[in-house]
């Protein structure tokens, strides 16, 4: 390949707290400087020259929430297919949940993710492993044999473990192979069978709602386990300020403890889900806009670490049902970027930190060599035209499903172009 210089482009790199105009050199599969002191370091010969005045270099995002299909639900979304989506959205690395058919719970299916998307997907998957069989909450994995295999961590995927001494002991085991758990809290008898956020608009949509302790209680059970054990623990996807204001407390004495929270949730409230729009059932369920506001002030001082995309591809004939009927998810690689704009757009959260979120801290957490464009680093970094105005249409999506909740929704700002170890494996153009 031949070498690229891109010039004159705006970079954000929070691993170096960088926010400056300047030049990023790629070689091969590599990046060999990146910086407004890359300016005056020459160009390599035979270089492609590229001015992106402009525009902006971000590293490529790691997005620590990706449900796919294959193997079992092919016709949802393979991992080839997620690949491409992920791509268009400027996602070059993510985390592969194991809620899959068969459960990833066995050395041979960790293989199975990662020999699959070296053959066909376009950017890098790294697979969890579930913590217990089949998803089952009893016995637990062979975390050894998994992790040596290539997992990056165990989760339950959409699942909560109820049983706290089985937790007990799947930390314990984390923690001497030096593995995240990233756990679902949602207390499973309090959700019963709850669809919406428990308030005054359920009752009026005559739905049957879920209480924010479903989602605490547990939250503030998984802490005091990590705190017995010392584990790496990761609360997967917290969605209201109970939350938040328990995870706040818990940092400022378990330092190896983080959050994550969906876009959907930072950008979207209850209000969203208007007459009944199944595209908006989503699990923990879109909360009351005090909730989002809280959110957002926790991503904005980091009590919540990352933003993940959460993306669920749903087929339609599982979304096209009345909203307590239809299954609970939605497609999102495609629109994690343009939709955590939104908050760079609208001044509540500074773009450094956005992208921080984003890539370099999920990357940190899960320890993947990604989410910056530090010398030497791989060269998985993503130009953006931040000012773009566009419309999401579904039948854009490269995703198989096409439930999003943001069809119809304008953003402001959009990818360009990707690349993957220095390979282009997406271009607007």
């Amino acid at each position: 390949m031949r070498p690229i210089v891109f010039e004159n482009a705006h970079i954000i790199d929070p691993s170096r707290d960088m926010d400056e105009i300047g030049t990023v050199i790629v070689g091969g599969s590599k990046i060999l400087a990146a910086g407004k002191e890359a300016h005056n370091q020459g160009r390599p010969d035979h270089a492609e020259i590229i001015d992106l005045a402009g525009k902006a270099v971000l590293p490529g995002l790691v997005d620590a929430r990706v449900f796919v299909g294959e193997p079992g639900a092919e016709y949802r979304e393979t991992i080839a297919s997620a690949g491409q989506a992920a791509a268009a959205g400027g996602v070059t690395s993510f985390i592969m949940m194991p809620d899959t058919n068969p459960v990833i719970d066995d050395v041979a299916l960790v293989e199975f993710v990662l020999r699959t998307s070296r053959d066909t997907a376009v950017v890098n998957v790294h697979p969890a492993a579930a913590l217990t069989h089949a998803l089952e909450g009893r016995e637990m994995t062979e975390f050894g044999l998994l992790g040596a295999a290539g997992a990056v961590a165990f989760t339950e995927g959409r699942k909560t473990i109820a049983n706290s001494n089985v937790l007990r002991r799947a930390m314990m085991y984390a923690r001497d192979f030096d593995k995240p758990v990233m756990h679902e809290t949602q207390d499973r008898d309090l959700t019963g069978s709850g669809v919406m956020n428990s308030g005054l608009l359920a009752s009026w949509l005559g739905l049957s709602g879920i209480p924010r302790e479903a989602e605490v209680i547990p939250l503030e059970r998984d802490l005091r386990l990590a705190a017995l054990t010392g584990a790496r623990y990761h609360a997967a996807q917290l969605s209201c300020r109970m939350s938040a204001d328990v995870m706040r407390r818990a940092k400022q004495t378990l330092p190896d403890i983080s959050a994550g929270i969906s876009i959907n949730h930072l950008t979207l409230n209850e209000n969203d889900i208007g007459e009944y729009r199944t595209f908006f059932r989503l699990s923990p369920p879109l909360r009351a806009e005090e909730d989002r506001l809280a959110m957002i002030e926790a991503l904005r001082e980091g009590t919540i670490d990352i933003i993940v995309s959460a993306h669920d591809p749903q087929d339609a004939d599982t979304k096209r049902l009345p909203f307590a009927d239809a299954a609970a998810g939605a497609v999102g690689l495609e629109t994690l970027l343009a939709a955590a704009l939104r908050l760079y757009h609208n001044g509540s959260v500074p773009l450094k930190r956005l992208v921080e979120a984003l890539s370099t801290t999920p990357a940190k957490l899960f320890g993947l060599d990604a989410g910056t464009l530090k010398a030497g680093a791989p060269a998985d970094m993503i130009v953006v035209d931040l000012e773009e105005p566009w419309l999401l249409e579904l039948d854009q999506l490269n995703s198989r499903s096409k439930n999003s909740p943001f069809e119809k929704a304008r953003f402001q700002g959009r990818v360009q172009r990707t690349l993957v170890a220095g390979k282009t494996v997406y271009s607007a153009d």
